[in-house]
C-alpha cells in the first residue's frame, strides 16, 4: 500500500497570478513612471507641460535644449547606473551565496574610486575608456582582496562585511589623501565620491551604456551555470561546472558593470545592496522568478528604482538646486544602510569571527615581564612626545626643547613649540581613550574584531561634531564636546537597542554597527556638501582626524574622560575578564551584567567622542591597540588596559608626527596614517582568523 503525501498549493495572490512577465511588466511600467517625473524635475523653469508639447510640435528651443543637454543625460545616467549595480549586486550575492554581499561591502566601489581619484591627482586627463578600464583595475583589486580574506564570502556574513569595510576604509584614506595633497588637481571629487547624476552631455552614456548591456547578456547566458553553483561548489563540479573558473569571470563581470557604474556617476553606495534584496522579497511562489536568467535583469530594473526614486526624492525634499550639490549616493546610503540593517536582524552569522585567533589571546607573562614591557612602552612614549615636539616642517633640537622648558628660548622658538605641544598631547590622549574604549567594547562584545568605529560610535560622533560646526562655526570647546558626545551616544543606542533581540549577539551587534556606521557618514557628507561644498580640505581634514590648530583648552574634555573612565574600568577588570569569556559565566558567578555591559560601554562612547572632539575621526586605533597588547601580555584585563593605552598613544603620536613631517610643509591628516598602518594589522587578524577555521 502506497502512501501519497500531498503538499500543500502555493497560495493563488495576486503576483502569482501576474507570473515572471507580470512582475517584469509591472517593473518596467513603475520605472516608465520614475522616469517622466524625473525628467521633469531640474534648476530651469521647464516643466512637464513645456516638455509635454515637444513631441507634438509645440514648446519652444529652452525646453528642448534643457532636455537634451540636461535632463536626459541625467536620466539616462541614472539608469544606466541602477542596471549596472543591480546586476552587479545579484551576481556577487549568488556567487558568494551571501545576501549582504555587494559592490559595497566588497569595496569594489572605493577601489574603482581611488584609482580614478589617483588618475586625476597626477593630472592625467583620460579619455573615457581608459578611466573606466583604470576604475576596473581598482575595483579587481579590491574585491580580489575581499574575497581571499573572507574565503570568497563563504565563511561568514560577519569577516566578509568586516573584510570590505576594513579594506574600504584603507582605500577611502589613500583616496582622501591624494584629495588633500592635490586639491586643485581633485576639486569636485569629494562630492562626486558619494555618486552624482550631473551629466553635461550624452558622451558617458553612449559609450559606458553598451559595455553595460554585453555584461548583462554575458551574466544572463551564464544564469543556468550560476543557479547551478548555487548548489554547492562540490554538486556544481559533478554536473560538469568549472567552478574556479566560472567564479572568476562572474566576478570579473561584477567588478565591470560596477565600474562602468564609477565612471559614469562615482559610487553610489549600497544599490547594488539594495536591488537585489529588494526581487528577493517578491514571493518565491512566482515560477521561474529566482532563477538566475530572471534575477539578473529583474534586479537591473529595482537597481533603476532605488536610483531615480533616491533622486526623485532628493530634489523633491531639498529643491532642484540640491540635484546639483547633494549627491544621490546620499539617499542611496542611508536607504542601503537600513536594509543592511535589516538583514543583519534577520539573519543570523555563527562565522569563525567568534573565536579568536591564538594571536589575539596571547601568553600570560609574568609580573616581571609586564613591568618590562609597560617600562619599555613607556620609554617609547616619551621618545615619541619628544620627536613630536622636534618634527615639522622645521626640526628642532633637543637643546631647543630644554630651553624652552626653562623659559630662556627666543621668541620665534617659544612661538613654535607652543604651536606644537597641543598637538602632540592632542594625538597622544586621543590615541590612549581610543585604545582603551576598543579595549572595553571588545570585552562587552566578545567579538575580537569590534572596535568603537565599527560600532557607528565614531562615526556617530563626527556627523554631532560636524552639524555643530556647521550650524556653530565658533563654538566652544565643551560645546563641542557636548554636540560629538550627544552624536556618539545617540548612534551607540541605536546599534545597541537594534542589535538585542532576546539577547546581545556579538555579530549582529557588528552588522547593525557597520549600517548605522555609513549610515552617519553618509549623513556629515550631506551637511559637508550643503554648507561649504568647496572647502573639500576642511571637511576631509576633519573626517580624517587631525591635530592642526589645537589649543590647550581642546585637551580639556578628553583628559576629564580618561581620569573618570580609566578608574571605571580598572575597578570592573575583573568582571571584563568574567564578560569576555561568555555569557554564562559571569552570571553564575555573580556579576551583574547589564550594569558592567552598559558602564564599560557608556566609558567607551565618553572617551571615543572626546577624542573625536579633540582630533577628528580616527580609525582603527581601537582594534589595532588592544590586539597588540593581548599578543603582549595576556587577556587579563589588570594588565590589557595599561599596555593598550600606551600602544595607542603611541600609535597615534607616531603617526601624527609621521603625518606632519613626511611631506612637510604639507600635511598628512592622523586619521590617514593610522587607517593604513592599522588596515594591514586587520587584515592580518581576518588572515589567521581564516586559516584557524580551515585548520579546524
Amino acid at each position: 500500500m502506497s502512501t501519497h503525501v500531498l503538499t500543500p498549493a502555493p497560495p493563488d495572490t495576486p503576483l502569482r497570478r501576474l507570473g515572471t512577465a507580470g512582475v517584469f511588466l509591472c517593473a518596467l511600467a513603475a520605472t516608465v513612471v520614475l522616469a517622466a517625473v524625473h525628467v521633469t524635475q531640474g534648476t530651469s523653469s521647464v516643466g512637464a507641460l513645456d516638455l509635454l508639447a515637444l513631441p507634438f510640435g509645440g514648446g519652444d528651443d529652452e525646453a528642448a535644449r534643457v532636455l537634451l543637454a540636461s535632463r536626459l543625460p541625467r536620466l539616462l545616467a541614472g539608469v544606466c547606473v541602477g542596471v549596472a549595480l543591480g546586476v552587479a549586486g545579484s551576481l556577487l550575492q549568488s556567487i558568494a551565496r551571501n545576501a549582504m554581499a555587494s559592490p559595497d561591502t566588497l569595496a569594489v566601489s572605493s577601489g574603482a574610486h581611488l584609482a580614478v581619484a589617483a588618475a586625476a591627482a597626477f593630472g592625467l586627463t583620460l579619455p573615457l575608456p581608459l578611466s573606466g578600464a583604470i576604475a576596473l583595475i581598482g575595483g579587481l583589486g579590491a574585491a580580489a582582496l575581499v574575497m581571499a580574506l573572507s574565503a570568497g564570502g563563504r565563511a561568514g556574513t560577519t569577516r566578509l562585511i568586516l573584510a570590505g569595510s576594513a579594506t574600504a576604509l584603507a582605500l577611502m584614506s589613500l583616496t582622501n589623501l591624494f584629495m588633500i595633497l592635490f586639491e586643485q588637481e581633485t576639486t569636485g571629487l569629494f562630492a562626486w565620491g558619494s555618486g552624482s547624476l550631473v551629466q553635461s552631455d550624452l558622451d558617458a552614456v553612449t559609450q559606458v551604456g553598451p559595455v553595460i548591456a554585453l555584461a548583462l547578456l554575458a551574466a544572463v547566458l551564464a544564469g543556468p551555470r550560476l543557479d547551478i553553483l548555487g548548489l554547492g561548489d562540490d554538486t556544481a563540479t559533478v554536473l560538469g561546472v568549472n567552478v574556479r573558473r566560472l567564479r572568476m569571470w562572474l566576478v570579473v563581470l561584477a567588478v565591470l558593470l560596477s565600474a562602468a557604474a564609477v565612471t559614469v556617476a562615482g559610487p553610489i553606495g549600497f544599490v547594488g545592496l539594495c536591488a537585489p534584496v529588494i526581487v528577493r522579497l517578491l514571493p518565491r511562489s512566482i515560477p521561474g522568478l529566482h532563477r538566475s536568467r530572471t534575477m539578473l535583469p529583474l534586479s537591473g530594473l529595482a537597481g533603476v528604482l532605488v536610483v531615480l526614486g533616491s533622486d526623485i526624492a532628493l530634489r523633491a525634499a531639498l529643491g532642484a538646486q540640491a540635484g546639483v550639490e547633494v549627491p544621490p549616493g546620499v539617499v542611496t546610503t542611508v536607504l542601503g544602510a537600513a536594509v543592511l540593517i535589516w538583514l543583519a536582524r534577520r539573519y543570523r552569522d555563527a562565522g569563525p569571527t567568534r573565536q579568536p585567533p591564538a594571536v589575539r589571546t596571547g601568553a600570560t607573562r609574568s609580573r616581571a615581564a609586564f613591568l618590562a614591557i609597560a617600562g619599555v612602552l613607556a620609554a617609547l612614549l616619551a621618545g615619541a612626545l619628544v620627536l613630536g615636539l622636534l618634527g615639522g616642517d622645521r626640526w628642532l633640537l633637543t637643546g631647543d626643547v630644554v630651553n624652552w622648558l626653562q623659559g630662556r628660548s627666543g621668541r620665534a622658538m617659544t612661538f613654535v613649540l607652543d604651536q606644537r605641544w597641543p598637538r602632540v598631547l592632542a594625538a597622544a590622549l586621543a590615541g590612549t581613550a581610543l585604545a582603551v574604549a576598543g579595549t572595553a567594547v571588545q570585552a562587552v562584545c566578545r567579538n575580537p574584531l569590534a572596535e568603537p568605529g565599527v560600532l557607528g560610535v565614531t562615526s556617530g560622533a563626527g556627523v554631532g561634531a560636524i552639524a555643530l560646526l556647521t550650524l556653530v562655526p565658533l563654538a566652544g570647546i565643551w560645546t563641542m564636546s557636548a554636540a560629538a558626545g550627544a552624536g556618539a551616544l545617540i548612534a551607540f543606542a541605536l546599534v545597541y537597542g537594534l542589535a538585542w533581540r532576546g539577547g546581545l549577539s556579538s555579530d549582529r551587534l557588528v552588522l547593525i554597527g557597520v549600517g548605522v556606521q555609513n549610515a552617519c557618514t553618509a549623513i556629515t557628507v550631506l551637511i559637508i556638501v550643503l554648507s561649504d561644498p568647496w572647502n573639500t580640505a576642511k571637511a576631509l581634514t576633519w573626517l580624517s582626524g587631525s591635530t592642526y590648530g589645537r589649543i590647550p583648552s581642546q585637551l580639556i574634555p578628553v583628559t576629564l574622560a580618561l581620569l573618570i573612565v580609566v578608574p571605571l574600568l580598572a575597578w570592573l577588570r575583573r568582571d571584563l575578564d568574567l564578560l569576555s569569556l561568555d555569557e554564562d559565566t559571569p552570571r553564575i558567578l555573580g556579576v551583574p551584567l547589564e550594569p558592567v555591559r552598559l558602564g564599560a560601554l557608556a566609558g567607551a562612547v565618553l572617551l571615543t567622542s572626546t577624542a573625536v572632539s579633540a582630533i577628528g575621526v580616527v580609525g582603527f586605533v581601537g582594534l589595532v591597540a588592544p590586539h597588540a597588547a593581548r599578543a603582549l601580555v595576556g587577556a587579563h584585563h589588570a594588565r590589557l588596559l595599561p599596555v593598550a593605552a600606551l600602544l595607542g598613544a603611541l600609535l597615534v603620536s607616531l603617526s601624527d608626527t609621521l603625518g606632519r613631517t613626511v611631506i612637510a610643509p604639507a600635511q598628512i591628516p592622523a586619521g590617514l596614517v593610522t587607517a593604513l598602518i592599522g588596515t594591514p594589522y586587520f587584515v592580518y587578524l581576518l588572515w589567521r582568523a581564516r586559516a584557524n577555521s580551515e585548520a579546524a
